[in-house]
């Protein structure tokens, strides 16, 4: 895995898994990212999470394959 861990900035206080993947760009679009949730191929917070819907806020860390993912609050308001 790779050292360097990639901000998500969010605008609201929570979004759903899948669509962090499709926002950080570690996935093709929703298929793909419900494929590697569903397969157990992604982690939250160092648990393995199968639920594409689970709500992610700021501070949760994302792992998959290579690319780990931190979720931030993108400060505009």
């Amino acid at each position: 895995m790779s050292d360097e861990t990639q901000p998500v900035p969010i605008r609201d206080d929570m979004i759903r898994l899948g669509q962090a993947l499709k926002l950080a760009n570690v996935v093709e679009d929703g298929v793909h990212a419900r494929h590697v949730i569903e397969h157990g191929e992604v982690s939250v917070n160092d648990e393995v999470e199968t639920r594409r819907g689970r709500q992610l806020h700021p501070g949760d860390v994302i792992v998959f394959g290579e690319e780990r993912l931190l979720i931030t609050h993108d400060g505009e308001d």
